[in-house]
């Protein structure tokens, strides 16, 4: 172990979104918290995302959601068209009974937005953030995690919490596996809403479905700013290729959408794309006093815009999995870690996999042609406004949208 090491009650590893969250929700816990971020600066890149109720109930809880919405916009409805007809398959009006329903509004909002008010809140509760830190490994040393950084410096803590990204350096630590490419490419884009922007679907998302491909609008920055996502099967991606050299591919694949759909296309910034991958799930995400959250625990496919909606949803997790264990009224109990990781991580694991299969099953029917595509659509179709039969598992308000850990354990942990 290294002289000059730094301990705390906790480390965080990654400041993306859910490294952020996981360090603000065990700060509000009241543990000492370092968050360390490779990167020389805190940012995060990207265009849009969506935060459904599920997540927006968590923004709620620490104080956050008011700021998110000062930047967000409350879309009125979730529109799904067909991308070759333009026909409107289905819509579900996303204020009224829903947002009474879910106990939370929908936003959207940049992935820059939403960031930085995760950082400004950790910066407020007092949250250490520590920039240039590249961890290359963690170990369990008793009963402390100890992260071996490439500075030589280490960093000590109760409990380590990896949230480093898809390409996650600790996830070997409990799976031996590999990202899953799903053979498609985003291309994203944000520009100024002027006098000449189509005024139409202003206040909505709008999602058209596509053979193959699909396209994603919806307004941000209070309606300064028009988001748009391109998403299509890309044989260049299929060989092998992250990215590739000309724009042929995106507009073969969009070549028989109506002309709203190839319009929107020129919105996209097509210097760089965004190869989609996910994971296999994985039931454990625990190695010693080291626990994976966010992309490195569950990475998924787009289709149920939920990837930092589930990362805000583990840190609200892991903050009620301690409470009680290893924060209780006569004060910290260290030794309470092992029984409140695995209390998230029984929580947390079965809700995720079951995201991300619903995620692959949802593009796979996003994108159909022919009998498949005509049968997709008569189901859509069928399915009319405020019929909440395939959002409750999702959004619904159980826990706010964090089922309870078990209470025989935190007992149990308690009277240790």
């Amino acid at each position: 172990m290294s002289e000059h090491a730094t301990s705390t009650d906790v480390l965080v590893i990654g400041g993306g979104m859910a490294g952020l969250a996981g360090a603000l929700a065990l700060r509000e816990n009241g543990a000492n918290v370092t968050l360390v971020e490779r990167a020389p600066e805190f940012g995060e890149v990207g265009a849009g995302l969506q935060m459904a109720p599920n997540a927006s109930r968590v923004l709620r809880r620490w104080g956050l959601l008011e700021k998110a919405l000062e930047i967000g916009v409350q879309p009125k409805h979730l529109v799904f068209r067909d991308a070759v007809t333009g026909e409107e398959l289905t819509r579900q009006t996303l204020n009224g009974e829903f947002e009474e329903r879910y106990g939370a509004p929908y936003v959207v909002i940049h992935r820059s937005d939403l960031h930085r008010v995760l950082l400004e809140g950790c910066e407020a509760a007092g949250v250490k953030l520590v920039n240039d830190v590249t961890v290359e490994s963690v170990e369990t040393v008793g009963n402390r995690g100890v992260a071996h950084t490439l500075a030589g410096v280490d960093f000590e803590a109760d409990v380590v919490i990896g949230a480093d990204g898809l390409r996650s350096t600790l996830r070997p630590l409990v799976a031996n596996d590999e990202p899953v490419s799903s053979a498609y490419v985003a291309y994203r884009g944000t520009v100024p809403i002027t006098d000449e922007t189509p005024k139409a679907d202003l206040e909505d998302v709008i999602v058209y479905l596509g053979p193959d491909c699909h396209l994603v609008q919806y307004p941000l920055r209070k309606g300064e700013l028009l988001n748009t996502v391109a998403v299509f099967k890309s044989p260049s991606f299929e060989r092998g290729e992250e990215q590739y050299g000309g724009v042929d591919e995106l507009e073969a694949a969009y070549k028989d959408c109506v002309p709203a759909v190839q319009e929107a296309l020129k919105n996209l910034a097509t210097g760089i794309r965004w190869p989609m991958y996910d994971r296999d799930p994985i039931e454990n995400w625990v190695a010693g006093r080291m626990v994976l959250m966010g992309d490195a625990a569950h990475p998924m496919l787009q289709y149920l815009a939920q990837g930092a909606c589930q990362a805000l949803e583990d840190a609200a997790a892991l903050q009620d999995a301690s409470v009680g264990t290893v924060f209780t009224s006569e004060g910290i109990n260290p030794e309470a870690w092992d029984v409140a990781l695995r209390d998230f991580n029984d929580v947390r694991a079965g809700r995720t996999a079951r995201v991300q299969r619903t995620a692959r099953v949802w593009g796979e029917s996003w994108h159909v042609s022919g009998l498949a595509r005509t049968l997709r659509n008569l189901l859509f179709k069928s399915r009319k406004d405020n019929n909440f039969q395939y959002n409750d598992w999702l959004y619904g308000q159980d826990g706010d949208g964090v089922p309870p850990v078990a209470p025989k354990r935190v007992s149990e942990a308690a009277a240790a």
